[in-house]
């Protein structure tokens, strides 16, 4: 099982509709995925390690696949219509990276 991770950076200006997120964004990317994606995870950051510091990400979005071949298989296709989307909820360009889950 892999997971790939979308993170968005947070910043001073940084923009995020929760709502749209989770309500828009992320069940119309499973829709397109289909069955190549098994589920999907949605955080909201709300504090560091260190009090009063900044989180570096305002969001994160998890999708969890079989391998990376069927998320490939899943997004590929639909690439230009996810990323299209971005900005119905964030100015930030996403953070994306994949692991493998070990645990879980």
């Amino acid at each position: 099982m892999i997971k790939v991770s979308v993170m968005y950076p947070n910043g001073p200006d940084a923009r995020f509709d929760q709502a749209y997120y989770c309500d828009k964004h992320m069940p119309m990317v499973k829709q397109l995925m289909g069955d190549t994606c098994k589920r999907y995870t949605v955080d909201n950051v709300i504090a560091t390690g260190v009090p009063g510091a900044s989180t570096p990400y305002i969001a994160m979005g998890h999708l969890f696949c079989e391998s990376v071949a069927d998320f490939q298989a899943g997004f590929g296709p639909h690439t230009d219509e996810i990323m299209g989307d971005i900005p119905h909820f964030t100015n930030q360009k996403p953070v994306i990276q994949v692991s493998e889950v070990l645990v879980g």
